[in-house]
C-alpha cells in the first residue's frame, strides 16, 4: 500500500524539491525573497524558472498557468504550453524564463473591477507570489500568483491579503520589541480554516434546475425525517462517501494540504473536512484548491458537492469556520496564555488587541462574510447570529475582571496581582467548553470566527480581522513606547482597553432573544442582511483604516463595494428567474395535470355511485393553490421588471432583499405545500428525500 509520507506534496515545487535543484547561491537568494520581501533579481528568477520547469515536467506537465483570485470569489486561470518553436517550424522545445514565471499579463476585461477600469480596458497584471509554493495541477504548473490592472489597482483577494499580513507584522514586532524580543523578526497570522459541504447523488443534481443555476433548492417540502434524531453528526460514514473522502485526502496530500479531519455533520448528506493551521495566504490558496477538489472528485464518484451556505431549507447550513491566531518567527503563538508573569501580561496584551479591534470593527468583520446565500444561515440553529461578539470563557473572564476591577484573583490557593508581577493563573490549553452560538470564541490558543460561509473564499475576512489588530497593535506601541514605566502603563492600557470594550464580550446563548435585547442596549450592530452591512464599507473610519495600512486605496475601497452590491442583486436575480421558470415550466403544468387526473376520477367515481371525498377535497386544495401560485408568480415577474427603474446599487440590492425575497417564499411555500398532495409519481422534480438520503 502506498504510504501518505511517500506521496505527500509530491505536486509541490516546495522548500525540499528547491533546496536540491537549486544552486545554493540562488536557493539562499530565493529565501531571502520569500522570508524578507526581497526584490528577486532576474538571473535568479531565471534559475528558478528553468528548474521549476525541469521538475513540472519530469511530473507530467505540459502547460503552466499564473493561478489567481480574482474578485469572483473563485480561482482563475490561463495556461500556457512550455513549447516554444524552433527557427525551422518543424521542431519545438520546452521553455520557461524568468519573465514568466515574475509576471503574466491574462485578459482582465471580464473580471469583476468596479469601477477601477473600463470594459475596453482589457490589459491586467498577474505577479508571482513567491511566498506560496507552485503546484501541479491537471498536468499544469500552477503559479499563484498576485492580480492587478494596469494602475497598479488590486483587482484581486490575494493582494490586500497579502498587505494586511504585511501591516499586522509589522506592528507586532514594535510591541514584541518593547517586551524585549530582539530575536523577533516576523509575526505571521495563522489559519486553519473548517470546510463544511453537502453531497448529493449527481442524477438527481442534474433534474433539479435550481440546483444547477443557483447551488440551493428554491423548492422542497421537508421528508417526515430531517436531523432530529441527530444520528448523522459523527456518525458511521457510508462506503459511497468514504471512497470519496478517501480520494479527496489524497489528491490534497499530493497538493501538500494536510487534511486533517472528516466527519459527518449535523444535517443528512452533510460532511466536513478540516486542514492543519498554515500562514494565512498559503491558507487561502489552499482552502480554494480544497473547494476545487471536493467538487471535482465528487462527479468522479457520481456525486455533487454542494457548498452553498443553505442549500436545503429546514436543516443545517455550510459554513467554514476561521480558527486564527499569531505566532513569531521563533515559533511563540502570541495567542497562547504562558507559565511566566511576563509571557502571560504580553498574552493579555495582544488578547486586549483582539477584543478592541472586534469591537471597533464589527462592521468589517460582519461585512466580511455577507453575501446573499451566507444571509440564509447566520442567526440559524447551526450558524451564530449576525451580531458579532467575543466569547472569551469563565476562567478568562475571571481574569479580565479582576484587572477592570482592581480587586486580586484568587485561584488554588494563590492570588494574582497586577500585570508586569503574576496575573494569570496557569490555564489548561482549553480554557472552556466551546460555545457553537458565538461568533468569534476563545478556543485555548486561538480565535474561531463561525460566521463565514462554506462558499467564500477566507480572504476577505482575514484582511479586516489582520488590519483591525493591526491598527490596534499600532496604537499600543505607539503609546507603549513614550511610557517612563513599561509595566505600569501596560496595565493601565490593558485596563482601560478591557473596561471601554468589554460591551463585545458575550458568553451566553447567541440564539436566545434576549440577547437581541440585550446587544442593542450595548450599542452593538445587528446587521442581519448584507444590504444593511455592505454600507458600511465606505464609513469613514474604515476607509481611514484601509488607506492608513495601504490595504486598499479609496478607489480599491470603492470598487469592492459596488462589486459586493452588484453580486448581491445578480445571485438574488438568477435565483427569481430561476424560480419564475420552475413554477412556468414544471410545478404549475405538473399540478395541473394531477388536478385534471382527480378530476376525471371524481367523474368516473360519481358516476359509479363511489363517494369521492378524498379527490374532492384535494381537488379542491390543489386548484385554490394553483390560483394562489399563478397570482404571486405574476406579482414576482413584475416586482423583477420594476427593479429594472431603480439605478442605485445600493437601493437596488435592499429592493430586492425586501420585495423579491418574500415574494420566492410566498411562492415556495405554495408549492411546497403542493407537493405533500401530489401522486410522488406526478412531482417534477426529486423530493428533498431522494435528495437528503439518496446515497445509500
Amino acid at each position: 500500500m502506498k504510504q501518505v509520507t511517500d506521496y505527500f506534496g509530491c505536486l509541490v515545487f516546495n522548500d525540499k524539491v528547491m533546496k536540491s535543484r537549486l544552486s545554493s547561491d540562488v536557493y539562499k537568494k530565493l529565501k531571502k525573497t520569500i522570508n524578507d520581501g526581497k526584490e528577486l533579481d532576474i538571473s535568479v528568477a531565471n534559475s528558478v524558472a528553468l528548474a521549476m520547469k525541469d521538475w513540472a515536467i519530469e511530473n507530467g506537465a505540459t502547460h503552466y498557468t499564473h493561478w489567481f483570485q480574482p474578485m469572483t470569489g473563485v480561482t482563475a486561470e490561463k495556461h500556457d504550453a512550455f513549447i516554444s518553436p524552433e527557427a525551422d517550424g518543424s521542431t519545438v522545445i520546452m521553455e520557461f524564463k524568468g519573465k514568466e514565471l515574475i509576471k503574466g499579463e491574462p485578459d482582465a476585461s471580464s473580471f469583476p473591477s468596479g469601477g477601477l477600469r473600463a470594459t475596453c480596458e482589457a490589459r491586467g497584471y498577474t505577479a508571482w507570489d513567491p511566498t506560496s509554493f507552485a503546484f501541479i495541477k491537471d498536468k499544469c504548473l500552477c503559479i499563484p500568483t498576485a492580480f492587478c490592472s494596469y494602475g497598479g489597482q488590486a483587482l484581486d483577494k490575494k493582494t490586500p491579503l497579502l498587505r494586511s499580513m504585511q501591516a499586522l507584522n509589522k506592528e507586532a514586532v514594535r510591541v514584541l520589541k518593547l517586551f524585549g524580543h530582539n530575536d523577533v523578526t516576523s509575526v505571521k497570522t495563522t489559519v486553519g480554516p473548517e470546510q463544511e459541504y453537502f453531497l448529493i447523488d449527481k442524477e438527481l443534481f442534474d433534474k433539479r434546475k435550481d440546483l444547477i443555476y443557483t447551488g440551493r433548492t428554491l423548492f422542497g417540502a421537508m421528508p417526515p425525517k430531517g436531523q432530529e434524531l441527530e444520528d448523522h453528526y459523527f456518525g458511521a460514514i457510508k462506503p459511497k462517501v468514504q471512497a470519496f473522502m478517501n480520494d479527496v485526502n489524497e489528491e490534497l496530500w499530493k497538493l501538500g494540504i494536510s487534511a486533517k479531519t472528516e466527519h459527518n455533520e449535523v444535517a443528512p448528506a452533510q460532511h466536513e473536512l478540516a486542514p492543519i493551521f498554515a500562514t494565512t495566504n498559503i491558507a487561502a490558496d489552499h482552502n480554494q484548491l480544497t473547494m476545487e477538489m471536493l467538487q471535482k472528485v465528487a462527479k468522479k464518484h457520481g456525486l455533487v458537492c454542494l457548498l452553498h451556505e443553505k442549500p436545503f431549507k429546514g436543516v443545517n447550513g455550510s459554513g467554514k469556520h476561521n480558527n486564527w491566531s499569531m505566532s513569531t518567527n521563533t515559533g511563540i503563538n502570541l495567542l497562547e496564555p504562558g507559565d511566566t508573569p511576563a509571557e502571560n501580561a504580553q498574552f493579555l496584551l495582544f488578547l486586549a488587541a483582539v477584543i478592541k479591534a472586534v469591537d471597533e470593527y464589527q462592521d468589517l468583520l460582519r461585512i466580511s462574510v455577507a453575501s446573499a446565500s451566507n444571509d440564509f444561515r447566520l442567526g440559524a440553529n447551526e450558524a451564530p447570529p449576525a451580531i458579532i461578539s467575543i466569547f472569551l470563557g469563565s476562567e478568562l473572564q475571571a481574569v479580565i475582571d479582576s484587572i477592570e476591577s482592581g480587586k486580586p484573583l484568587k485561584t488554588n490557593g494563590k492570588t494574582f496581582l497586577k500585570i508586569g508581577a503574576d496575573v494569570l493563573p496557569q490555564l489548561p490549553k482549553d480554557t472552556t467548553d466551546r460555545n457553537r452560538t458565538s461568533p468569534f470564541a476563545f478556543t485555548g490558543n486561538k480565535f474561531e470566527f463561525r460566521a463565514l460561509g462554506s462558499s467564500e473564499s477566507i480572504s476577505c475576512t482575514n484582511i479586516m480581522l489582520n488590519t483591525a489588530v493591526a491598527e490596534e497593535l499600532k496604537q499600543f506601541a505607539d503609546e507603549l513606547e513614550q511610557a517612563k514605566d513599561f509595566n505600569v502603563a501596560l496595565h493601565t492600557l490593558i485596563k482601560r482597553v478591557i473596561t471601554e470594550h468589554k460591551r463585545i464580550i458575550f458568553n451566553g446563548n447567541g440564539y436566545d432573544e434576549s440577547w437581541i435585547v440585550e446587544a442593542e442596549k450595548r450599542g452593538l450592530l445587528n446587521l442581519k442582511s448584507t444590504p444593511e452591512a455592505l454600507p458600511y464599507y465606505l464609513h469613514d473610519k474604515n476607509i481611514k483604516l484601509f488607506t492608513n495600512h495601504h490595504i486598499y486605496t479609496i478607489d480599491e475601497i470603492n470598487a469592492r463595494y459596488e462589486i459586493a452590491q452588484e453580486h448581491y442583486v445578480k445571485v438574488v436575480n438568477i435565483e427569481a428567474s430561476t424560480c419564475l421558470d420552475m413554477v412556468n415550466k414544471d410545478y404549475l403544468p405538473a399540478i395541473s395535470r394531477y388536478t385534471k387526473k382527480l378530476a376525471d376520477t371524481i367523474v368516473v367515481k360519481k358516476s359509479l355511485g363511489v363517494d369521492t371525498s378524498f379527490e374532492t377535497d384535494i381537488l379542491t386544495k390543489l386548484s385554490s393553490g394553483l390560483t394562489e401560485a399563478y397570482t404571486t408568480k405574476q406579482k414576482l415577474e413584475d416586482t423583477l421588471l420594476s427593479a429594472k427603474k431603480i439605478t442605485a446599487c445600493s437601493e437596488l440590492s435592499m429592493y430586492y432583499r425586501e420585495k423579491v425575497l418574500p415574494l420566492m417564499e410566498e411562492l415556495r411555500m405554495i408549492i411546497d405545500g403542493a407537493e405533500n398532495d401530489v401522486d410522488a409519481k406526478e412531482w417534477p422534480v426529486p423530493s428533498y428525500g431522494d435528495l437528503l438520503f439518496g446515497i445509500r
